[in-house]
């Protein structure tokens, strides 16, 4: 194809960038509050009962997004205008996080919890429905590479508002609130998608004209799904499995060892989606990653000290990342109806929230009988899982 073809054909550099840093702001929005900022407050209010609150407000907070996420990205399908519903949720879910400030009970957080989860993805669903719209193919590995900022910039942004004396606990969620906006109203102010002829055909369709089978979208959905409880897992018992091994380990270092990882994934996570896009390979970083992810779990099960388990961890944690970011990218590939992207994107989204369901329950069955090792050698076999069904993915695009 011609340079002027192709590069008409291609995404402005300038959306692709916006796009990736409204994307952040979007994990800027939870992050921060639903792994630091709730829990405080919970246990502020409930005391010794705070673990069990947390449950209650993790479970059906977990329930309440899985839903919104689904509806919000259905009724942007139906009204063909993605960026009105990103706005008013923008808004809706800042002005709602702002007023956990003025709540003082247990049950009523849990409520207000509700709404803003609800509120928060009347923003996020038609957001990630926003990059199919405009994102070719052939630029959809380089758009997962740039989605690996976005648990960076949540992380980042849960260390800089938790600075001692930067604020008090209530002037935090409105910190977070302004963090959200500064990310995520560029786009929509100064985005200006390029029109391509081809998505737009394929928006006006009843049915895209790339036919994916029913089997590729199970593979992807299922592969996410199991890489996902991996992760989860970890994210939940991380700390107490290093103690485990090394009783001097603080959290502190536990979570300095995690956000390292996290920035090291993010210029990783780029030059695999470059090259998925250069050699159209879309799926062949995925199954890599995967397998990866399963390695470091192996490592991690046979781990004899500390050294190991590190090395364990970082091979995991760096792969299943890059594998994250990676698939929510080429997940707007196989999809097979361009007019339903937004909710079946949100069906999508039960990857990431079903493993807090699972997750509690696979480690209480696994860890009290089999230790920490039982548990990643099942994880391991999830991530094994998962590379085998993203190997049976079509070579190219």
């Amino acid at each position: 194809m011609p340079a002027e073809e192709q590069g008409a054909a291609l995404q402005s550099r300038r959306f692709l960038w916006l796009y990736a840093l409204a994307a952040a702001g979007g994990s800027v929005a939870y992050v921060p509050f639903l792994t630091i900022l709730l829990p405080m407050r919970v246990t502020g209010m409930a005391g010794t009962d705070d673990v069990a609150w947390l449950a209650y407000a993790t479970f059906f907070g977990a329930i309440a997004a899985s839903l919104s996420n689904i509806a919000f990205g259905w009724a942007s399908d139906r009204t063909r205008r993605r960026e009105p519903w990103i706005a008013a949720g923008l808004v809706t879910s800042s002005v709602l996080l702002g007023a956990f400030g003025w709540i003082g009970g247990v049950a009523e957080t849990i409520l207000l919890l509700l709404l803003w989860q609800i509120a928060l993805n009347m923003m996020l669903a038609p957001l990630a429905a926003w990059a199919g719209d405009h994102v070719p193919d052939d630029q959809k590995g380089r758009l997962g590479g740039l989605l690996a900022f976005s648990p960076a910039a949540g992380a980042a942004a849960g260390v800089l508002v938790t600075l001692p004396g930067l604020a008090t606990a209530d002037t935090r969620l409105w910190l977070v609130a302004a963090l959200v906006a500064l990310c995520v109203a560029p786009v929509l102010l100064f985005g200006r998608a390029r029109s391509l002829v081809a998505l737009d055909e394929q928006r006006n369709e009843v049915t895209a004209p790339r036919k994916r089978q029913r089997g590729e979208v199970i593979r992807m959905w299922t592969a996410r799904l199991l890489v996902q409880i991996s992760e989860a897992a970890l994210f939940a018992f991380l700390f107490f499995w290093f103690r485990a091994i090394d009783p001097a380990m603080t959290d502190a270092r536990v979570a300095q060892i995690f956000g390292l990882i996290l920035a090291g994934a993010v210029p990783l996570a780029i030059a695999a989606g470059k090259w998925a896009d250069r050699h159209d390979r879309p799926f062949a970083p995925l199954a890599l990653c995967a397998a990866g992810a399963a390695v470091g779990l192996m490592v991690m099960a046979a781990a004899p000290g500390l050294g190991a388990a590190l090395t364990g961890y970082v091979i995991f944690g760096l792969s299943a990342s890059i594998f994250l970011s990676l698939h929510s990218a080429q997940t707007l590939r196989v999809l097979p109806r361009a007019e339903h992207r937004g909710r079946d994107l949100g069906i999508f989204n039960l990857t990431n929230t079903g493993p807090s369901l699972v997750m509690p329950w696979l480690t209480l069955a696994l860890v009290p009988a089999f230790g920490f090792t039982g548990l990643f050698v099942a994880l391991s076999a999830f991530a094994a899982i998962a590379t085998l069904l993203l190997l049976r993915m079509p070579r190219t695009s």
